[in-house]
């Protein structure tokens, strides 16, 4: 099936996920307007949908792991108050482990459903399929 563009969805769809794994946050969400507005496959739209999904439940993942250093300098700022320092070395290489881990995960799963894309296939991601299909529901009654 082709795209309004003249291309085929797999391939749309998997620019979608290429772009997330590239080229950042602006060219998925235009990829993903684009296919909003003017695409009907619902697999396309469900696709890009998906891939921005998946870039913001890594970057909103990410943010709540770096709640955790934060709270370490509020608790050492208001203990420097008092002459006093509060640290915890280790925590800080847990983080970066943990965030490393995560870039490594959100790589691997933007490339892979990029080129399950190319022939209109896709996998599993738990909540962020479930998301997806709660918010695209059609309701025609």
């Amino acid at each position: 099936m082709k795209t309004k563009l003249g291309i085929s969805v797999g391939l749309l769809g998997a620019t979608a996920y290429f772009l997330g794994l590239f080229a950042g946050w602006l060219p998925v969400l235009l990829v993903a307007g684009y296919v909003l507005l003017f695409e009907s496959n619902e697999w396309l739209r469900k696709s890009a949908i998906k891939a921005v999904a998946i870039c913001i439940f890594f970057a909103v993942l990410s943010a709540i792991i770096g709640f955790v250093p934060n709270a370490i300098k509020l608790i050492d700022d208001a203990c420097r108050i008092f002459k006093g320092s509060f640290s915890i070395a280790v925590v800080s290489k847990i983080i970066d482990l943990t965030n490393t881990v995560l870039m490594v995960v959100e790589k691997i799963l933007l490339l892979v459903l990029g080129f399950k894309a190319l022939r209109q296939g896709t996998i599993s991601f738990g909540v962020v399929d479930r998301l997806v299909a709660k918010h695209t529901q059609r309701d025609d009654g």
